[in-house]
């Protein structure tokens, strides 16, 4: 029997595939290729097998199979987050809201590893932007790093799921409820927002989505929302290149060879490939034209080289994870994964709409990766590891709680 588990997971390894295929296309030189222990002519079978892509999606792919057979049902019952939907648990009263104390400990751990980005020896710049940690490896030097955002943007969905389980019974109120989780998400989307607008509102909508899924009042919510456009607006203002980018968007051609040329030569690379597509690997764009082509701006390098059925295929994938995701979703009858379920199929849905809206000149250039797909080691591990978790809560639905068990066990 096929679950919606199985599905997930094989989208997820076929975007992957699909990511180790089009990175290496994107990174194709007209010289040589590097492979270890040499040079060799153009892209081989062995330069793809051993290339830094191959080696993330295989480190995804084990991070997604360790997840999935996780048990996530004891776990959610050792963080107190055993309760059932339209109840607390065994049919008891309404548990006592969770103390706020784990909550500031977790926000103060997220913290901590963003600000390592700025600490000598350990921070990363690259083009002016600290969102990297080196990790340091014998033999490799600084080559492997990771992106403390990518980090906190998974635990944050872990963290705010857990709160409105723990405080469900307090949730729809508005100072003990509300107010206290979107400090927190205001807080830690602020510290990201400094150096990834994008991110920033991908970590707060997808939180906001859980906390009104868990039970957080619309209306009382709704006073908010002014407030967070008007800090977006002005993030965007204070910046000058965020500035630039909205202005390129509304025009691009008022500065082609500046801030504009990312849309633009992203939009030449879609209508390059038109219908069928140049083929895979003779794309034109990606030869020093077309930046940040095997990230931001891979989707355009696949429309290029692949075409429309390329480019629905793409979009396919992400439909049926995403349709598949809510299937698990819909019969999860334990808060908390059911929640935190939620937030991760949110997550990926969200960014893979923000990045296809950019690369297709919908909305203002932003430095935001196609999940599973862009280039992108820290993304693919944590993305798979998270869908991971999704899986094992499939294979676990239906088998009663270890709570459930002990209770039944009791003499009436």
């Amino acid at each position: 029997m096929i679950r919606p588990g199985h599905v997930v997971a094989l989208c997820a390894l076929t975007l992957l595939t699909l990511g180790v295929v089009m990175v290496n296309s994107a990174g194709m030189s007209v010289a040589v290729a590097k492979v270890p222990g040499g040079e060799v002519p153009g892209i081989t079978a062995r330069s793809v097998l051993l290339s830094p892509p191959t080696v993330h999606m295989a480190l995804a792919a084990i991070a997604m199979g360790i997840a999935a057979s996780l048990p996530v049902r004891r776990v959610a019952i050792a963080l107190g987050g055993g309760d059932q939907i339209g109840g607390s648990g065994i049919g008891a009263s309404p548990r006592p809201a969770g103390s706020l104390i784990p909550v500031a400990a977790a926000v103060f751990g997220m913290l901590v590893v963003l600000a390592l980005a700025y600490a000598p020896g350990i921070g990363k710049e690259v083009n002016g932007s600290h969102r990297w940690l080196r990790i340091p490896v014998p033999g490799l030097g600084d080559q492997l790093s990771a992106q403390p955002s990518e980090i906190v943007k998974w635990g944050m969905v872990g963290l705010i799921a857990w709160y409105a389980t723990s405080r469900a019974s307090v949730l729809g109120g508005f100072w003990r409820g509300l107010v206290p989780a979107l400090a927190v998400i205001g807080i830690v989307s602020a510290f990201v927002a400094v150096e990834d607008l994008g991110t920033a509102v991908l970590i707060a909508a997808s939180a906001c989505v859980v906390l009104l899924a868990g039970g957080a009042k619309f209306w009382q919510f709704a006073m908010f929302v002014p407030v967070g456009i008007g800090a977006i607006a002005v993030a965007i203002i204070e910046s000058p290149y965020r500035m630039n980018r909205i202005m390129s968007f509304i025009d691009p051609y008022a500065d082609a060879r500046g801030v504009g040329y990312h849309m633009l030569e992203s939009m030449k690379a879609i209508a390059n490939g038109g219908g069928p597509g140049r083929g895979l690997g003779f794309g034109l764009q990606k030869m020093g034209f077309l930046p940040e082509d095997k990230t931001d701006f891979l989707f355009a390098v696949i429309c290029e080289e692949l075409g429309i059925a390329g480019a629905a295929v793409v979009a396919s994938l992400f439909l049926l994870l995403i349709w598949s995701g809510f299937a698990i979703i819909a019969r999860e009858p334990v808060r908390l994964l059911r929640l935190f379920a939620l937030g991760v199929i949110t997550t990926v849905g969200l960014q893979a709409l923000i990045n296809l809206v950019v690369v297709t000149g919908l909305g203002p250039t932003k430095g935001i990766a196609l999940p599973l797909v862009s280039s992108g080691g820290t993304g693919w591990i944590l993305t798979g590891f998270s869908l991971g978790l999704v899986m094992a809560i499939d294979r676990t639905q239906g088998r009663m709680p270890v709570r459930e068990q002990a209770m039944e066990t009791v003499p009436a």
